[in-house]
């Protein structure tokens, strides 16, 4: 047997001898190993036989040698067995999709038709929809189906009609929307139509009509407002011949002094008016000097 001896001397003259055979540093290195082995595949047990389902999120497990459960994960740290267990994680949070087409109308016009929809899984169907379409799904069938109800639903008014009965198309394409997806296990929250574009030879049409009938409804506007002052042109003539046939009443009745109580009046008026200015001088007959009536300054030379 080997031995391995060390001597140490102490401030106290003594020593110290230390000794050790090669079986116990064997034996030593083996547990250390061992140690470390255990410990090595204690920290391995959580990553391989451990995982987590997050808020809004659920897991389809895949086995191995039965094929894909029917039981879904909810949130929390589940177990599974390496190698043989294999989970898929889905969302369950409401997605947005948005999807165009371009169709005919059924008078023949083209339109593009945008659509927004927000869409998740049914949680008892993820089984299904893995087993049958996969992760992602939602490329696969929303796409599909949308594309089909629209046109279908297109198709059944015309160019004018889409504008004025917007409201129930978007609703016949939501029911029909939300029928097909539910074959497939899908749920929709929510569909509207986005954007609605016509072909530019319809739009062209579009706006000369619009101008159309605009001009229409300013020539409306106009014999409207002709129309208008000729009743009044009327209406005062009319009155012109009544207040007419009036006076000529008045004269017959009490002769002349009708005109002569108007002439009388308005030389009263014009009077005032000129007594009233500063600028205006009287003479008074046979005398030569001015009167200033008015009582104003006289402007300074």
């Amino acid at each position: 047997k080997r031995r391995f001896s060390h001597r140490a001397s102490a401030n106290s003259g003594d020593f110290v001898v230390f000794s050790m055979s090669q079986p116990g540093v064997d034996r030593i290195l083996t547990g250390v190993y061992r140690l470390g082995l255990g410990l090595g595949t204690a920290a391995m047990i959580p990553s391989l036989c451990l995982y987590d389902v997050d808020g809004g999120q659920r897991v389809v497990m895949l086995n191995m040698l039965t094929g894909v459960e029917e039981k879904v994960r909810g949130e929390g740290t589940h177990f599974k067995v390496p190698w043989l267990m294999q989970p898929k994680w889905y969302s369950i949070r409401l997605r947005p999709k948005l999807i165009q087409t371009t169709t005919g109308t059924k008078d023949l016009q083209m339109v593009t038709i945008h659509i927004r929809m927000l869409f998740k899984p049914q949680i008892e169907g993820l089984p299904t929809i893995h087993r049958t379409l996969g992760e992602d799904y939602d490329e696969r069938v929303l796409p599909s189906i949308a594309n089909e109800v629209m046109k279908a639903t297109i198709a059944q008014y015309n160019a004018e009609s889409l504008l004025t009965q917007r409201e129930q198309v978007s609703r016949e394409i939501r029911e029909a929307i939300v029928a097909r997806a539910n074959q497939f296990n899908i749920l929709m929250d929510d569909i509207a139509i986005t954007h609605l574009t016509y072909g530019k030879d319809f739009a062209r049409a579009i706006e000369d009509k619009q101008v159309a009938q605009q001009d229409a409804e300013r020539q409306k506007f106009i014999v409207e407002k002709a129309e208008q002052e000729r009743q009044a042109t009327v209406i005062r003539s009319e009155g012109e011949a009544e207040a007419a046939k009036m006076i000529s009443e008045a004269l017959k009745e009490h002769g002349s002094g009708l005109i002569e109580v108007r002439r009388i009046d308005t030389a009263k008026d014009i009077a005032e008016n000129l007594a009233k200015s500063p600028n205006v001088m009287y003479l008074p007959n046979g005398q030569q000097m001015l009167l200033n009536v008015g009582g104003g300054a006289r402007p300074q030379a």
